[in-house]
Parts: structure tokens; C-alpha cells; sequence
């Protein structure tokens, strides 16, 4: 692995651009390869095997592009397949997307936590054992809201579609006394203020992307893989085009962005 090897992102579709865009934006140097896998998604309401099996493939293509690191930016691929991606990955590291938010939010001081995720992520528990085992004390309150990825993915943020579904979601009775809550899909932060309007500005967001980004660049500086060159590219791939994920990485990476359909 080379100091100026690109960083490997993916997801299933748009999500994970909210973590790239956190890269470019902290690591301005950094060349990024990003991997949606549009044609799958969501993968939130599919099976571990079909899970494992999409994200071991991403994962490997993504080694032979010689990727110096991979983020995997999708909270369902994390929650139930971390283990196979690793393996795939080889020697190259892995940040995944639910340790860095976990260990953050459990020495933080939070009483109660609230979780809005997946069907799969919220099934696994993945974010509730992670902080429970860091700290005990702390209650975490789960939620799968599978109509988000849907909506903002057919491009409905910010519209009385997004409203409802949100304010439906989030007049779950059992997230009355939150102090905070964790956006459990990297799809999330693309509806973060409508999120901060439905609490009134009551309940502190966990900025995840950030989180997420300061873990990469500690392993980078690790492994003495920080990019040394002032001459980043950012290269798209897709599994299948969608008019919303070209439009979304145009506006955080501009328009002259290299883009490929690449099937799986």
C-alpha cells in the first residue's frame, strides 16, 4: 500500500456519500474510489448472506483497485458482515461505520440514547451491544425506519413526503426523553435538519460522517498512509445509474467527476 493509493468508500446507494464528502473535506489530499451499489439497495430489508455476499464483492473489487484503506460507509453491511469484509480486505485496514460512533457516544455523557437505523442494523443490535460494553450504564433505544432510505434515495428530502415519515417515526413513544440520537444509516445525515425540526432542536444529532473520518485518518497517520500529492481524483461507481446519486455526488464533488456503471 501506497501513501498516495486511494481511499476506498461503498454503500448501497447515496448514503455513503455523506461520509466521502467528510473525507474530502478533512483530507483535501486523499484520492477516493466510491463504490454505490445502487442496484441492490436498500440492503437494509435483505438477508445477511445477501448482505455478506454484495459486500464481500465490493470489497474485493476495491482491493484490486488498490485501495491503501476501505471505509465501509453502510451501517447494514457493518452490522452484519464486518468479520467477512476484513477477510476479504486482506491487509488492508477497515474502518467500519458503528465502532467509532459507539466508543464516542459511550464515554460521552449521555443518559439515554435513541437509535434510528435499518430493519437488518436494528436487528443485529450492533450499536446497543457496542456501547453497552463500553458502558453499561447507558440506555439505547432502537428503532428501524425502513421508508428513509426509500425516500431519500427516490429523491423526496426535504418535501411533505420526508416530513411525515419522519414525524411518524420519531413520535415513537419511547424516544420521549432522549438526550441524543444516532443516525444509524449513512443515508440519514442528508435529513439531518428535518430530523433537528421534528425534536425542535431538543435532541442532539450524532454527527457519525466526522466521527467516522477522524477514526480513518488516526489509522492513516498509524500506518504512515496520509497522501503526501495536492492532486486528489474521485472516482464513482455504480452498480446501476440513478438520476439522485449522480445529481447528490456531482453537488459534493463537482461536476467533472469520474463516473462508471460496474455490475457486481
Amino acid at each position: 500500500m501506497k501513501k498516495n493509493s486511494p481511499i476506498g468508500v461503498f454503500d448501497s446507494g447515496v448514503g455513503g456519500l455523506t461520509v466521502a464528502k467528510e473525507i474530502k473535506r478533512l483530507l483535501p489530499n486523499e484520492s477516493i474510489i466510491y463504490f454505490g451499489d445502487t442496484e441492490h439497495l436498500p440492503y437494509g430489508d435483505k438477508s445477511k448472506e445477501t448482505i455478506t455476499k454484495y459486500s464481500v464483492k465490493i470489497t474485493r473489487f476495491l482491493a484490486k483497485c488498490k485501495c491503501k484503506a476501505i471505509v465501509v460507509a453502510c451501517n447494514t453491511a457493518t452490522s452484519n458482515s464486518i468479520d467477512e469484509i476484513k477477510t476479504a480486505a486482506g491487509k488492508i485496514p477497515v474502518i467500519d461505520v458503528i465502532s467509532p460512533v459507539a466508543k464516542k457516544v459511550a464515554f460521552e455523557l449521555h443518559q439515554k440514547v435513541g437509535l434510528i437505523a435499518t430493519k437488518a442494523t436494528v436487528e443485529s443490535h450492533a450499536y446497543k451491544k457496542s456501547i453497552k460494553k463500553l458502558n453499561k450504564h447507558i440506555k439505547v433505544v432502537e428503532l428501524a425506519t425502513p421508508l428513509l432510505v426509500p425516500i431519500i434515495e427516490e429523491g423526496f428530502r426535504n418535501t411533505p413526503v420526508s416530513k411525515s415519515a419522519i414525524d411518524t417515526y420519531l413520535s415513537y413513544k419511547k424516544f420521549e426523553d432522549i438526550d441524543s440520537i444516532i443516525l444509524g444509516c449513512t443515508h440519514y445525515p442528508l435529513i439531518q435538519k428535518e430530523i433537528e425540526i421534528a425534536f425542535k432542536g431538543k435532541v442532539k444529532v450524532v454527527n457519525s460522517p466526522l466521527i467516522v473520518v477522524n477514526e480513518l485518518i488516526q489509522r492513516l497517520e498509524n500506518e504512515n498512509l496520509l497522501a503526501d500529492t495536492a492532486e486528489p481524483e474521485y472516482r464513482f461507481y455504480l452498480s446501476d445509474y440513478t438520476d439522485n446519486f449522480i445529481s447528490l455526488a456531482r453537488s459534493f464533488f463537482g461536476k467533472s467527476i469520474s463516473l462508471e456503471k460496474k455490475s457486481l
